[in-house]
Formats: C-alpha cells, structure tokens, sequence
C-alpha cells in the first residue's frame, strides 16, 4: 500500500513537472448522445422467456428491445475541463452500476500531457459499451470478459507524433463507486501510429490482461481492425483474437465481418471450453445521424452450449439482428 501510494505522488509529481505557462482560457460546452434500439431473432434456437443467446454484453433478448439512452455533457476552460456520461437503459444498467458510464476531469497540463481523475471507460480492448464507437452491434467475446471502466488516475503522455504513453492507478477492475478493500490495479498503454499495446495488474480482480488492439486500411475502402488478449487470474482466465475487416462501397454503406475465437482455460478442468463466432454487419447511414445495422451471426461451441429448437442441447447458434442507432 505504501509503495503504490509513493508510486502515485510520483506519477503526480512528474507530471506537474511538465506544466506549461496557461494560455488565455477560452470556454467551451458541448453536448452530444444517442439513442439505439434493436429486433433480435434465433433461426435454431427458441425465441422464448429462456433467452437462448451468444455468451457476451448486451443484445441478447428477443423479439423488440431496447439498447440505452446515452447523454455527454463536456465543458473545457483552458487546460481544464469535465465530462459526464450518462446512460439509462438496458446496454447502460449492464455496463454500469449507475447511470454514471464515465464522470472524471482532466487537465492539460501540457501540450503533451494530460492527468484525469474519476470514471472513465476502460483503455483495453477493440470494442467499446456505446453502439456508437463499434462497428458490429452484437459485442465480442473478448470485450464481454474484460474490463469495462475503471475509477482512478491516469496521465497521458505525446512521446512523438507517433508513439503515446498512458500509466494509471485505479480501484479494482469495474469496483468504480468507491475501494471497498484498499486493493489497486495498475495501468499502462504504449501507442504507435494507432496500434495499442495495453497492460492491466489487478491482483485482487481480473488477474493480469494483456491486449494488443489496432488495425489498418489495406486500401481506400478497405479497412481491417485486430484485436488479441490473454488474461490470467491465478490459473483462471481466456485467451483469443479477432478480425475485423470491414469494406466501404460507398459514403453511406460499409459491409464488415468479426471473426473471433475465443478460449477460456482453468487449471481445474482439463478440457477447456472454446468458442468461434463470425458475425456479417452492414452498416447503413441515414440522414448522417440515424445507421441501420442488419447483422447475421453463428457462433460455434467446442461443448454443447446452446439449445436447438427442440430443446436439445448443440454446439452452435444462428441469430439476427437489426439495430438502429441516432446519434446527436
């Protein structure tokens, strides 16, 4: 306890150490949102009150449902500034225990420096909780078994015009109200030219995570988006990767494909579990602000982890979904 907290005065005292004279505060306000919601259907597994759906967050009800309402709030004075996310809804009380998704305030303390404070979501993986940041409307099994936000401090250092850095120390893993145990996580990010190296140790949680994230555009149109992870929790954990290749045919329509395998391991079993799913989303723009997502998706257990339409349990599940996102 006592070195992490030297570790913090620290990271605090160096950053402070970077500060430049303040410029003339100019002020700004912004706010901005979305609304989304979605139809869901098995095609080989009842449609009823047992909810037959893939293992991960979110779109996981049938019939007509709803996704979240997701309001933020910024407000930048100089070098410092606050933001406050809200989200109500089904997506958000899953990803959060509050309406808070992120609440925190930042301070620029140099142009290449930057020290938050509060609750922010989390710096690892490819996906995000807002429909809005993610290209597929269904979420991945790496996203679903990571991190989703964390409470603490953060410092954001521009190494070069290529190379960032990010170190923080946080409560435990998705513990974002208060430390209930005095236990801490500890954070890096090491970034070049949009390829994330990311880094989380939190002993009395999710264990260890690395997870690389990134992507780039084969050509004009085409785009292809990676993420890898392994997590370990004294012999408990996952490991996987996924692809995202995504194909642009014009302004308003972009075909993608997420290709995940996904692999939970335990020293207490021998056979451990494993899960392939691919998932085809169009993604459709109206009127810049309103995008319709058709998605198809089949995932395939290595165990029988589903139930057909006869009740029956089976390795694999087909399902679609439609989803509607308004962004403001």
């Amino acid at each position: 306890m006592k070195n992490l907290f030297t570790l913090t005065l620290l990271l605090t005292a160096f950053v402070l150490s970077a500060q430049e004279k303040p410029d003339a505060s100019e002020k700004k306000f912004s706010f901005e949102g979305s609304v989304d919601a979605y139809y869901r259907t098995n095609f080989t597994a009842p449609n009823d009150d047992n909810q037959i759906a893939p293992g991960t967050s979110f779109v996981d009800t049938a019939g007509f449902s709803l996704g979240m309402a997701n309001l933020i709030a910024s407000y930048e004075k100089g070098k410092i500034g606050g933001v406050a996310d809200l989200v109500f809804g089904p997506r958000g009380e899953a990803a959060s225990a509050t309406v808070l998704n992120q609440l925190y305030a930042y301070y620029n303390i140099s142009e290449n420096t930057k020290l938050t404070i509060g609750k922010f979501n989390t710096f690892l993986g490819y996906e995000v909780i807002s429909p809005v940041g993610n290209f597929n409307y269904s979420t991945s099994y790496l996203f679903s078994n990571g991190p989703f936000s964390h409470t603490g401090l953060k410092a954001d250092f521009t190494l070069s015009e290529d190379f960032s850095l990010m170190l923080g120390v946080f409560n435990q893993t998705d513990v974002t109200e208060f430390n209930p145990d005095g236990s801490y996580a500890v954070g890096a990010q090491l970034g070049y030219s949009d390829q994330f190296l990311n880094l989380l140790y939190d002993k009395a949680g999710l264990g260890f995570e690395i997870d690389y994230t990134g992507g780039f555009d084969a050509t004009e149109d085409f785009f292809i988006g990676i993420n890898a992870a392994y997590a370990d929790n004294e012999g408990e954990g996952f490991y996987g990767a996924a692809l995202y290749p995504q194909y642009s045919t014009s302004e308003a329509l972009t075909i993608g494909l997420r290709g995940e395998f996904f692999q939970t391991q335990s020293d207490a079993i021998s056979d451990d579990p494993s899960v392939f799913a691919v998932t085809l989303t169009g993604s459709y723009i109206i009127e810049e602000d309103l995008i319709i997502k058709p998605e198809l998706r089949l995932d395939s257990g290595s165990e029988d982890i589903f139930i057909d339409t006869d009740l029956m349990p089976t390795k694999s599940l087909a399902s679609f979904v439609l989803g509607a996102i308004y962004n403001f």
